[in-house]
């Protein structure tokens, strides 16, 4: 069985997008993966993920697979809603702090929540 033209353009941009989770999956076999990492993991992926769902030069197995794949991510994003552990170790990382749900565009209300549980904590 050989290719067509049509097939390899799917192949071609089925490789792109997986790169994302290839880059991601390597960042997190290192020896020393990162709790406060997961969240930005998470973002970095989402926003890639968002921004294939844009391109209209897709085929539309791709766009689905891409739809299915951001909605699986948004799922385990929210289950990041119901440990606190995930935003306590941002503040705690010695790169992120509270900056970086600013850089990442909280709203204003859910960037003082995470406040609040990380002074409750430590209290």
């Amino acid at each position: 069985y050989k290719l067509g033209d049509e097939e390899w353009e799917i192949v071609w941009q089925l490789t792109g997008a997986l790169l994302v989770f290839k880059d991601t999956t390597l960042f997190f076999s290192w020896s020393t993966p990162s709790l406060p990492m997961a969240i930005p993991a998470m973002d970095f992926i989402d926003g890639k993920l968002a921004t294939f769902a844009l391109d209209p030069e897709y085929d539309v197995s791709i766009f689905t697979a891409l739809s299915l794949a951001k909605r699986t991510m948004n799922r385990y994003y929210d289950k990041t809603d119901h440990s606190e552990v995930y935003c306590i170790a941002i503040i705690l990382h010695t790169w992120h702090k509270l900056v970086y749900f600013k850089k990442a565009g909280w709203q204003a209300m859910w960037i003082t929540t995470v406040e609040q549980i990380f002074h409750n904590e430590f209290k």
